[in-house]
């Protein structure tokens, strides 16, 4: 993970010192992407690379908190660091690669999978006791989400032909597993990880609530992703009641 967080931000400021050159380039990359790409990638490192891991097996709100900085926090800043009018080719390689990561079906199906495996309780015991599942729950939250929220923000307009009503249902269909997982939490009578059960966790808490804790977490979490699905589904009804794109002429 380090490793990856090294590269990304190497590349990136590399790629932005050089947009400085032009000043074509410096008004499609302005400085506040720079400054939420840099912010994006220093809650990923806080979230990985610090003491806050250690706490994991005490506190699983602790834990569902850095799972979802992860997932609802790092990868919007990632991709709104992304310059506007990034030209891609959809017939070569990395365009043909990029248009099928950030397809809807293929980013819903990704998302749903890493959320709902990885929080029965088979799979998010296994991220608590291995040693190979634990480092890999959280790159597959975040490379998932980054796809989501590649869908919504749609920052490849050349790879990605969606329109904001499509990504406004998407939003909101893509929040349904988390929102399912986090109720799931709130609402059970006992407790359902098996590495939670007699643990002594941080502040006094019970494992029952701690459970809760993280569900209501992961509903929070969610509910900025949702508003801007319900925004985007508003922009779209509204250029439809005043006549702009209709269905027929977009088919």
């Amino acid at each position: 993970m380090l490793a990856l967080i090294a590269l990304s931000a190497g590349a990136y400021v590399l790629a932005f010192a050089r947009s400085r050159a032009r000043a074509e380039d410096r008004a499609r990359w302005p400085v506040w992407k720079a400054a939420l790409f840099a912010l994006g990638t220093a809650l990923w490192f806080l979230v990985t690379q610090t003491g806050t891991t250690a706490y994991t097996g005490q506190s699983m709100a602790l834990y569902m908190g850095r799972l979802m900085v992860l997932a609802e926090a790092v990868p919007p800043l990632l991709v709104l660091g992304v310059p506007w009018r990034v030209e891609l080719s959809p017939r070569r390689p990395l365009g043909r690669v990029l248009g099928l990561l950030l397809d809807p079906w293929v980013a819903l199906a990704t998302w749903a999978a890493v959320v709902i495996f990885w929080n029965v309780p088979a799979g998010f015991n296994a991220s608590l006791v291995s040693n190979t599942a634990a480092p890999l729950l959280p790159m597959l939250y975040l490379l998932s989400s980054l796809m989501v929220w590649g869908v919504v923000l749609r920052p490849l307009p050349s790879v990605q032909a969606a329109t904001i009503g499509h990504r406004g249902w998407f939003g909101l269909i893509a929040a349904l597993p988390m929102m399912s997982v986090a109720a799931v939490w709130l609402y059970s009578p006992k407790v359902l990880y098996t590495p939670y059960v007699n643990a002594l966790c941080l502040w006094n808490l019970t494992p029952l609530q701690n459970q809760q804790i993280s569900g209501w977490i992961m509903m929070i979490a969610g509910f900025p992703a949702m508003t801007l699905a319900f925004i985007q589904l508003l922009m779209w009804l509204i250029k439809l009641a005043d006549g702009e794109h209709p269905p027929a002429a977009r088919s």
